[in-house]
């Protein structure tokens, strides 16, 4: 990150808050693609397929429903952005802090990529809701649907009709999905800075196009790792009550009716969206931080 002192949970919290903002606008868009793509029903030949790649989603999607259309599902990730980022930010922070026993000796690769995995399993608490309601917008819209009015409604139908259990569906797949990519993308990050900082300075004074280089580098290579869980997971998450009976079975059934390829839907927009969404996201935590320690350093 870029304060290498002690963590600032109100610090890392309005910083993060900055980051998951500009990663979800930079990158919702794309996401809307990579989830109507992921979860297209299977047709019996090319000529029957809903969305024949990225563009033809794009297309379709802007024909049918304007430019409000790709940022469909955004209020629920918009809600839960800000403690979700300041979570993650707050969770590899402390994970480097509980893991160094002395403040001048560098972290090891090792460190940092544990680091990250606590920070994916601090924020799937938020983001399991989140991205269930967020898939479930995405994917009625394509499918011609109008069963939830908004984010809220959804969230209260789920749980009027089946509980908790119904919000939280999909959690052990997003555990699966954030745990070892987040620790793939901080290593990632904090790699590449140290690697582009020039002898003698510190990594707090890198430019604004070196953060953006290893920050959308830390994205792409994230989702690399990440693209297959998340396949599983919005296929569940979206399925009709008793389609599956848990990862395996997904697993199983894409596996059986599509092939290994399966796995990789929507790569596409994933890797279109990775670069410049994470670029954005570790550029405005960068910013935020600095302001934040120009204006407040006592926090």
């Amino acid at each position: 990150m870029g304060d290498e002192g002690g963590v600032s949970p109100l610090k890392n919290f309005v910083a993060g808050g900055v980051a998951g903002a500009c990663l979800l606008l930079a990158g919702h868009p794309l996401d809307t693609i990579k989830v109507r793509l992921q979860t297209q029903p299977k047709a019996p030949s090319a000529q029957y397929v809903v969305y024949r790649g990225t563009y033809d989603c794009f297309h379709k999607t802007v024909s049918k429903e304007g430019i409000l259309g790709l940022y469909r599902g955004m209020g629920a990730p918009l809600a839960g952005v800000a403690p979700m980022m300041a979570i993650s930010f707050f969770g590899f922070g402390l994970g480097k802090q509980l893991q160094q026993t002395d403040p001048n000796t560098p972290h090891t690769h090792t460190q940092l990529f544990l680091s990250g995995c606590l920070a994916g399993v601090f924020t799937t608490v938020i983001v399991a809701p989140g991205e269930r309601i967020k898939c479930l917008l995405q994917v009625q819209a394509s499918r011609g649907e109008s069963r939830f009015a908004g984010p809220v409604d959804c969230a209260m139908r789920l749980y009027r009709e089946q509980g908790i259990r119904s919000v939280y569906k999909g959690t052990l797949l997003t555990l699966i999905r954030d745990v070892p990519s987040n620790g793939l993308y901080f290593l990632t990050y904090e790699c590449l800075k140290n690697l582009m900082t020039p002898e003698g300075q510190s990594v707090t004074e890198l430019s604004t196009p070196k953060i953006l280089l290893a920050g959308g580098v830390a994205g792409v290579l994230n989702w690399t790792i990440a693209l297959p869980p998340d396949v599983l997971k919005s296929n569940f998450q979206t399925a009709a009550e008793g389609k599956y009976r848990g990862l395996v079975d997904v697993l199983r059934t894409l596996l059986r009716e599509e092939g290994p390829k399966a796995l990789y839907k929507g790569f596409n927009a994933v890797f279109l969206r990775a670069f410049p969404a994470n670029a954005a996201c570790f550029l405005g935590f960068e910013l935020a931080l600095k302001g934040l320690n120009a204006v407040a350093p006592g926090w």
